[in-house]
């Protein structure tokens, strides 16, 4: 250890990080932080527990999935996890099969209770209610959307800041007087950039003729599906905002999207 070192950890204490906290504050360059309110917290509690359910599941189907694959049986003509397929699954007479069937049931019950919880909470949230006349967007997606923003969309300047919080932005750098765009940050609301990629993809699945399908197809072609999708998630948001901001019905008016 070099001696600069040495006194520079020497002459770091809890008093001098202190004061550059409070020169920080004063001089306005740290941002307040987000704390949600009870009502807001139970609902992301809520959403998310489901998450964690539906993953748990999906790793129970995959491990049946490596098991028959291993053993070299094939299961046609029925789709996955179907009453017809999961009656075939038990003929093949396996005690791990069995097990993970009962645990997959299980969970379903568990999910199916709290799906019921999260529809009576959309049913009582005007904001989710608007959320759901967004094409691609279903209850379940309204009620994480709201629970992720918060209360106050007020909070967000416009649009692109709620992007970013989201994480749906392009990374920056600068070097030598140039500005270079890379991938997304990925910073901040991990559950709400998941929800919007998987809510587009629904919309461009279902819904053919909007800005949004029509986006992505235009940028499929020159950068690929995956960015494409990432790219309008990020336009999709901007919906998002605009439709909390305004409270308006977006079903009719989805074709023209408002820009920050």
């Amino acid at each position: 250890m070099n001696s600069s070192f040495n006194l520079s950890y020497q002459i770091k204490t809890d008093k001098i990080d202190a004061l550059k906290l409070a020169d920080l504050l004063r001089g306005g360059y740290i941002a307040e932080c987000y704390i949600p309110d009870k009502e807001t917290m139970g609902l992301r509690e809520l959403v998310r527990h489901r998450l964690a359910l539906v993953k748990m599941r999906t790793k129970m189907k995959n491990k049946i999935h490596s098991i028959i694959l291993m053993k070299g049986v094939r299961i046609t003509g029925v789709h996955p996890f179907t009453r017809k397929h999961i009656e075939k699954l038990k003929e093949i007479k396996d005690y791990r099969i069995d097990g993970y069937l009962r645990i997959i049931e299980s969970l379903d019950s568990e999910i199916n209770d709290v799906s019921r919880k999260i529809k009576l909470c959309v049913n009582e949230n005007d904001i989710a209610k608007l959320l759901m006349t967004i094409p691609g967007i279903g209850y379940y997606s309204a009620l994480l959307i709201v629970s992720e923003i918060g209360g106050d969309i007020n909070r967000f300047p416009d649009s692109h800041h709620l992007c970013s919080y989201a994480g749906l932005v392009p990374s920056t750098h600068s070097s030598g007087g140039i500005t270079y765009h890379g991938s997304i940050t990925k910073i901040g609301s991990r559950y709400l950039r998941w929800v919007m990629v998987e809510c587009v993809r629904a919309h461009i699945r279902n819904y053919k003729n909007t800005s949004i399908t029509r986006f992505y197809e235009r940028l499929a072609k020159i950068k690929g599906n995956s960015k494409a999708v990432v790219a309008a998630a990020s336009k999709l948001l901007k919906v998002v905002y605009w439709v909390i901001k305004e409270r308006e019905n977006m079903f009719q008016n989805i074709m023209t999207v408002k820009e920050s």
